[in-house]
């Protein structure tokens, strides 16, 4: 015990760089405890909407008969959760068919994230309770069934949605990060119109070769880019010229004056 005391005597200075050490590894801790608080924040608000949305349809069904005798009323339901549908369908095609969204927020579209994989778990649900049409005929537990399965896509979507704008491109290493900010670069040369042809072209081929690896784009998202950079090509191109002279209509005045005719030997024939 002697020789302890001995040794930090010696080097008690050691004692302001290892507080500095030990502050610091408190602070991120601190830092990380908040944002899993916030995160669990953020999915007990989602469960308390899931759950608000559960009581009113069942409220519903247990005072409605079994089969639903109000048909006029059904179809007004079903085309407004299917205007809900449709938006959210579309909101998440701006990310899987939009490279530019998709490099922005690359893990929208990745099924291995968490909250993504809970969306698209939601939307096949919702796609897979979807009805036919307005006009099908449900039974009050199937109309509760698929407005639950609308609801949880919605707030799966909303939370996924988030997420990816929080983190963005920080689940890739720096140097993909570099490949996708090029990416990003190059696909704005291939819009662009005051660039060559021949730049768009090269601009276009280098981003599918940065987001190689990175990004699963898939084929609608590949023909969808195609057609902008086409479309670009098309306006950058040289207009036929709308001022040319206007052709010649008639025959050619005679002229006055002309040499008159000559015989066969070259002389001038006198006129009579």
């Amino acid at each position: 015990m002697e020789q302890f005391w001995q040794f930090v005597g010696g080097y008690w200075w050691l004692v302001f760089p290892l507080a500095g050490v030990l502050g610091g590894a408190v602070r991120g801790v601190d830092r990380a405890l908040d944002r899993h608080h916030k995160r669990r924040l953020e999915v007990m608000s989602a469960k308390a909407q899931l759950r608000a949305a559960r009581t009113a349809p069942t409220v519903t069904a247990a005072t409605e008969p079994k089969t639903i005798t109000r048909p006029a009323a059904i179809p007004h339901q079903l085309e407004q959760l299917f205007q809900t549908h449709d938006a959210i369908t579309a909101r998440w095609l701006e990310y899987e068919l939009d490279v530019a969204r998709m490099i922005a927020f690359p893990t929208m579209s990745d099924g291995r994230q968490p909250l993504t994989a809970a969306f698209l778990r939601a939307k096949k649900v919702a796609d897979r309770l979807r009805p036919p049409s307005a006009d099908a005929r449900l039974t009050a537990e199937q109309l509760a069934e698929y407005r639950e399965a609308v609801t949880e896509y919605e707030v799966a979507f909303d939370l996924a949605e988030r997420e990816a704008r929080r983190v963005r491109d920080s689940q890739f290493s720096e140097t993909e990060r570099k490949r996708l900010a090029t990416a990003q670069q190059l696909l704005a040369v291939a819009l662009d119109q005051s660039a060559t042809p021949a730049e768009r072209q090269i601009a276009y081929r280098r981003v599918r070769d940065e987001v190689d690896g990175l990004l699963a784009l898939s084929d609608e998202a590949v023909e969808r880019l195609e057609k902008k950079v086409a479309l670009q090509l098309d306006a950058g191109t040289t207009p036929p010229q709308t001022g040319t002279s206007p052709p010649q209509t008639g025959t050619t005045p005679p002229q006055t004056g002309a040499a008159p005719p000559r015989d066969g030997d070259g002389a001038a024939t006198p006129q009579s």
